[in-house]
Parts: C-alpha cells; structure tokens; sequence
C-alpha cells in the first residue's frame, strides 16, 4: 500500500501549458535539461498525491509547494470528496504573485 496514491491529480490546462513552454525554454538551453525539469515535476505532483495537506495553504484553498533546483511553484487545490488534487499551475516565480491564482 506504500506506493499507492491517497489521491490521483489532474493539471489544469494552464499548467500543462507552463510546463509545456517550461519544457521547451530548457531543451532550447541544453539538451536534457528539460526532461530534468520534466522529471521533478512529477516527482513533486506524486508527493502532492500521496500527503496533499503536506504543504501550506497559501490563499484561500490553494497550496503550494516549490519544485527543487527549478524556481517553479506547483499550486493546487485539494478536492477531498473525489479524492483529486486539481494542479491549477506550475508557477514561474519571476511572474508577478497576482498572477498565481
């Protein structure tokens, strides 16, 4: 039971698509450095899924955790009764905050 998840995420298509660009600046910088970013993504999102109360609530009911080495934030919300973390966005921390949520 260690290895299964007490939730299951679902990316909004922000995030898909900020991951996407991320992916891309990266790959665009040095080969390999975007699956790199690619890959601690979603080492984090599978974290999130297994504890999501883990990290803080930061406005509202939106968490938020850092992604390491990378200055990205995965934000998310927690949807209990269907068991879903919702990634609303994987956050450039350069943005301007209001544009976060």
């Amino acid at each position: 039971m260690g290895n299964i998840p007490a939730y299951s995420a679902v990316l909004s298509s922000r995030a898909q698509k900020e991951i996407s660009e991320a992916w891309n600046w990266y790959e665009d910088r040095q080969r390999g450095l975007g699956d790199r970013f690619l890959k601690e993504v979603i080492t984090r999102i599978r974290k999130i899924e297994q504890t999501p109360e883990r990290y803080p609530t930061r406005f509202k009911s939106y968490k938020e955790t850092p992604v390491p080495v990378f200055p990205f934030l995965i934000i998310y919300r927690i949807n209990k009764k269907g068991k879903l973390i919702q990634i609303v966005s994987v956050f450039h921390t350069s943005m301007h905050p209001k544009k976060k949520y």
